[in-house]
């Protein structure tokens, strides 16, 4: 049997800054990439969390339908499709399933199943489909999972998502680095 990789989308297999544009024209700023320091954008554009959910819930299909993938993702995730079992598991919620299959047609990343979930706790979806290694950009999201599943867990590395990494948390810096160490990891 394969062995199935679990992987989220957002800023990980979609381009991580890929909000940060609709978000500076919405707010009036001009920020970077390297100054999303925190998961939470509300105070970064000086708005109130109610605020920037409403601006979230109107926008996001727009973006997502227009987001780009991560640098080399397509290429890696292509490369593994006969060799595991490819797993989406992301926070958007299930109105969004039929707009997030046809992006990955759209783009030809390879998948065997998508889960959206609604949430950002993406433990129980770990452990139901018996994940060997998980890919994500979220910080507590990738400790927790490594800690409470005891699995290897590639943080792709961003300026929202520093701190202290627990064993099996595995920092890179693109898919390439990311198919190194988990084929290092996974190799039976």
């Amino acid at each position: 049997m394969k062995k199935r990789l679990g992987i989220d989308i957002d800023g990980t297999v979609t381009c991580p800054s890929t909000f940060i544009p609709y978000l500076n024209e919405a707010f009036g700023k001009e920020l970077a990439l390297h100054d999303i320091t925190q998961y939470n954008l509300a105070p970064l554009y000086g708005v109130a969390e109610e605020e920037m959910d409403r601006w979230l819930e109107e926008n996001e299909a727009d973006i997502y339908e227009r987001a780009p993938l991560a640098r080399y993702a397509l290429e890696v995730i292509d490369s593994w499709k006969d060799k595991y079992e490819l797993y989406y598991i992301s926070a958007r919620g299930r109105h969004l399933y039929d707009l997030t299959e046809r992006w990955f047609r759209r783009h030809g990343v390879h998948y065997h199943h998508i889960d959206l979930i609604g949430s950002h706790d993406k433990i129980a979806a770990v452990r139901q489909y018996k994940l060997s290694a998980f890919f994500e950009d979220k910080y507590d999201n990738a400790c927790e999972i490594a800690k409470t599943c005891g699995i290897p867990v590639i943080l792709f590395d961003t300026p929202y998502n520093q701190g202290p990494l627990p064993e099996n948390v595995i920092r890179v810096n693109n898919w390439l680095e990311a198919k190194r160490e988990i084929e290092q990891r996974l190799q039976p």
